[in-house]
């Protein structure tokens, strides 16, 4: 455009509309895979609002080299395309968003199983959407046209630009974390929507996640094995299988007695089941807690997890062949301890790879991979079943389908009208995690196997339910008893029954920890060796009652863990016992 052309069309104002058709071509290749994310109720607006805002650092260099603009436009356009063919690729799959759990997946895989998953879900309406995506990004680039603005406004611009979309945000969340380290790692979660830093930062966080994963295995793999092991089961067919839940507070479950049916399921099951009633977790966090429910660490020895073999290693050291099917978060900073337990495994499946936890993924998708499991030719199988279970946003753990308790019939009176939603589809939860573990224990039962299955939460969850009804979530410096007690039962099968004791009426009400479930689950499946202590086992005739000791056994300050066993129901205060 010559001098002539470029001071008259400045002459005549900004040209907004220019500007608009700049900013929709780069907030497509984000915004249509959020789009659809959002109104299929997968995940929140956030997503929607960080990718809508990361569209706009584009814009800066088209008002910088405005000459250049449909050069640039389709440069950077065609990195944003491929980016985001991926992304909607893998959406339209798996209603999942692209995350660093997807690279790892996709390493994860050989050649055949990656062909295996596309003949599996591609489907033929894919061409033609791919196509169409293609089609709209291309005639957005032909409505492209220079925006002019004078040079030295032009670089104020950019500069403005950069520094709303960059400068400013990173520099609150350094703040906000104290650190710069922790403020770029909060400054990836708002750019992560958007491509193509979806892609940059998945992969750099992935690879940060595998070291720490390779030194947590590297380390596991240096521990001894448990001295003296012996099978009474030896060289017999057995498959056992643990159910790990996620958030469940047994006290909204009708098989404990909550008058809301919200495990009609279970409830049909109860006579077939021992209930315990009185077990309780350590801590109220999923990784804290399950270090201790997966190995023989405690409240009083909390490192051993980092010394002793995991409960999958137990088994294999038996025997067995294990494998680990989660519906958790894969190659997340929190979760990595998690992964690292699975990959103890002989075989896993990974079916949750969101970039965020609060997203649709139900439950219901580990059915099939559990059966493939029980179906396995190996005589001699552990399957460990980890669930999301009733993870906040509850909303986003049932289908449609399971949308039952919408009204304040069965609420505590004193919640006010904004909290009966939230404590709605929290019941609403429970029932369908009532589905999928009466649906796993039906399943195991047609598969006629000899063993016995095993589900317990790995914490509970405050939801409204204590004094003053106030309380959402969990906090461990204020713990309430919803936080701390957990649903525990058992199914054993005839075979099984046969030719083991499994007489527990007298033990339902014993007061346990889950912190001690390996020597219970070591109990149950015949093991013997000399790390283990049946007096920790909550099925063994020389079971010992202990204080049920809860809190961070990390903070010396205080130097005290709380006995929940001497908590009142009405109020979070416990009495203090020294460490």
């Amino acid at each position: 455009m010559s001098l002539f052309k470029r001071s008259k069309t400045t002459a005549k104002g900004f040209d907004w509309a220019g500007f608009g058709w700049l900013f929709l071509f780069f907030w497509y290749f984000s915004g249509i895979t959020q789009l659809l994310i959002l109104l299929s109720d997968t995940s929140g607006f956030s997503g929607f609002r960080q990718a809508f805002t990361m569209s706009a650092l584009w814009l800066a260099p088209m008002l910088l080299f405005p000459a250049r603009t449909r050069l640039l436009a389709a440069l950077i356009g065609v990195v944003l395309w491929a980016c985001s063919m991926a992304s909607l690729g893998y959406f339209f799959i798996y209603q999942q968003e692209f995350s660093q759990s997807v690279i790892f997946i996709m390493f994860e895989s050989n050649v055949a199983e990656a062909g295996e998953y596309m003949t599996q879900y591609f489907a033929w309406w894919m061409v033609p959407a791919f196509l169409a995506h293609t089609a709209v990004a291309y005639f957005l680039w032909t409505r492209l046209r220079p925006v002019y603005l004078p040079r030295g406004q032009a670089l104020v611009a950019a500069v403005v630009i950069l520094g709303a979309v960059v400068g400013y945000p990173l520099v609150k969340q350094t703040q906000r974390a104290g650190s710069l380290a922790g403020g770029l790692e909060k400054f990836e979660d708002r750019i992560e929507p958007a491509v193509p830093w979806q892609m940059l930062v998945a992969y750099r966080r992935y690879g940060e996640q595998l070291a720490s994963m390779q030194g947590m295995l590297h380390s596991a793999s240096k521990i001894e094995p448990l001295r003296n092991l012996k099978d009474t089961m030896a060289n017999q067919p057995a498959t056992l299988v643990l159910v790990i839940g996620e958030s469940t507070n047994r006290q909204r479950m009708s098989l404990y007695g909550y008058p809301r049916e919200t495990t009609p399921e279970l409830d049909k099951l109860k006579d077939q089941l021992a209930v315990f009633d009185n077990v309780i977790t350590p801590r109220p966090y999923t990784i804290e807690a399950l270090q201790q429910v997966l190995t023989f660490a405690d409240e009083q020895s909390p490192d051993l997890y980092l010394t002793t073999p995991s409960l999958v290693s137990m088994m294999k050291q038996a025997g067995y062949k294990t494998f680990w099917i989660t519906n958790q978060q894969t190659m997340t900073k929190r979760n990595t301890m998690l992964t690292t337990f699975s990959q103890q495994a002989d075989e896993q499946v990974y079916l949750n790879n969101n970039r965020n936890q609060n997203a649709a993924q139900y439950d219901g998708d580990v059915i099939a991979p559990f059966n493939k499991a029980l179906a396995d030719t190996a005589p001699r199988k552990l399957i460990v079943v980890h669930l999301l279970g009733t993870h906040m946003s509850y909303q986003y753990r049932y289908p449609p389908t399971f949308n039952k308790f919408t009204d304040r019939q069965g609420v505590p009176a004193g919640l006010r009208d904004d909290q009966v939603p939230t404590y709605n589809s929290y019941d609403n939860a429970v029932l369908y995690n009532d589905f999928v573990v009466s649906s796993l224990i039906k399943d195991y039962a047609k598969s006629d196997p000899n063993g016995f299955l095993l589900y317990l939460s790995d914490h509970g969850e405050d939801v409204f339910d204590s004094v003053g009804h106030g309380t959402l979530g969990r906090n461990e410096g204020k713990p309430t008893a919803p936080m701390y007690t957990i649903p525990f039962m058992a199914w054993a099968s005839p075979k099984w029954r046969e030719t083991h004791d499994w007489s527990f009426a007298g033990d339902l009400s014993r007061p346990y920890s889950s912190s001690q479930l390996i020597h219970t689950w070591a109990d149950l499946a015949g093991l013997s060796f000399d790390e283990l202590d049946r007096s920790k086992s909550l099925v063994s005739t020389d079971f010992q009652a202990r204080p049920l000791l809860i809190g961070n056994p990390y903070q010396r300050q205080h130097k005290a863990l709380i006995d929940f066993s001497l908590m009142q129901p009405k109020t979070p205060v416990a009495k203090v016992v020294q460490q």
